[in-house]
């Protein structure tokens, strides 16, 4: 059994990247001493409840002040961005301090510099932005990258083992440091009901945090889209409304008020958000570049048919079928409107991203790593 630490900087954007920290952390904790280092006004145990995952055995480390820290950086989301980088920076300073009791880190904030062995696994790069082909440097992205980013030669060493959560992210991790992670995808269990599909809704599910890159506005777009077709499609958004985002979950929530058509339910549980996921058809995800896309996936392991932007990680996760993929709002509608029409039914897995697969493979890289 070895002293692991998962690192990661914060949850409280309750997102995909958050999911897979608790599922790293359900996964060593059975066979490893595991910490979890984070710096978050959410609650960790709360928030694994609500994403379906087990944290018992887990301790949690927050940094001193952590979840004052936190709150201020939330608070200043709508003026300076999500400061990714920054909350990673006060992170590894903390960590560092503390770092000789562990064996291993195991990092589920993206890549890092670390003085012991260590798992990275990288949902998008997070430092040495100026390094992209397609983005700018980003706000005091230097300087973080200064404090905090690995080298080249760091992360091709033997102490690392790194991994992506998609083709798309692997190649830009290639891009910015010369050395390509192993994919592997998030864990997303099938979800089966028993119901068939002549009982399901021929309606929207749009799972999503409440936030601007999400692009929520542009699902109600789409449904505005397939209704105007003469289908009688509504739409059920959901997802989390984190502090930070509050103005734009105001937005969402406006829209829905005027649209009897468009259901808002924030912060629903599991159990909720599975129910809606199989008594429905189809599934809308409307962010470009999504990283890889935990809700398209979830969409998939419920059997319902999928939509998504045509770009990023998704295309993984839907295998790039051009009938799924669409490149704005007008083809959405288009792509929608001819599954209802022809009555179109989902035709990939549900189980190729299972939790297993995943638990097993992580377990598999620290097993490696401490060795």
């Amino acid at each position: 059994m070895a002293r692991v630490a998962v690192l990661h900087n914060t949850l409280d954007f309750q997102g995909g990247a958050d999911a897979v920290c608790l599922a790293v952390c359900e996964a060593l904790a059975p066979v490893h001493d595991v910490t979890l280092v984070t710096a978050s006004e959410t609650d960790p145990a709360t928030l694994a409840d609500r994403f379906g995952f087990d944290l018992g055995g887990v301790t949690v480390r927050l940094p001193p002040a952590g979840r004052s820290v936190a709150a201020a950086l939330s608070a200043a989301v709508p003026h300076l961005g999500p400061q990714l980088a920054a909350r990673t920076v006060l992170l590894r300073a903390y960590f560092e301090r503390i770092a000789d009791r562990f064996d291993c880190a195991v990092s589920t904030a993206n890549e890092l510099a670390l003085s012991i062995p260590s798992v990275q696994y990288v949902h998008y790069p997070q430092f040495r932005l100026d390094r992209l082909p397609d983005g700018g440097p980003g706000r005091l992205n230097g300087l973080w990258s200064r404090l905090a980013a690995p080298t080249r030669e760091v992360l091709a060493g033997e102490d690392v083992t790194l991994l992506a959560n998609s083709s798309w992210t692997a190649d830009v991790v290639a891009d910015v440091y010369g050395a390509r992670p192993d994919v592997l995808y998030p864990p997303v269990d099938p979800i089966d009901s028993g119901r068939s599909w002549a009982e399901r809704e021929a309606g929207v599910v749009a799972v999503g945090r409440l936030a601007p890159d999400k692009r929520l506005l542009d699902a109600v777009r789409v449904v505005d889209g397939v209704r105007e077709r003469g289908h009688d499609c509504h739409l059920h958004v959901v997802g989390s409304a984190p502090r930070a985002y509050r103005d734009y979950a105001d937005r969402v929530a406006a829209a829905a008020e005027s649209r009897p058509y468009v259901a808002l339910e924030r912060d629903v549980s599991r159990a909720r958000l599975e129910h809606l996921l199989c008594t429905h058809r189809y599934g809308l995800n409307t962010k470009p570049e999504e990283h890889f896309g935990m809700s398209v996936a979830e969409y998939v392991a419920a059997g319902m048919v999928a939509f998504a932007p045509d770009s990023g990680g998704q295309r993984d996760v839907l295998d790039e079928q051009s009938d799924r993929l669409f490149g704005s709002v007008a083809e959405a509608v288009d792509l929608v409107s001819d599954a209802i029409e022809t009555d179109a039914r989902p035709t990939l897995a549900r189980d190729c991203f299972a939790r297993d697969r995943f638990a097993e493979s992580i377990r598999a890289a620290v097993a490696r790593t401490v060795d």
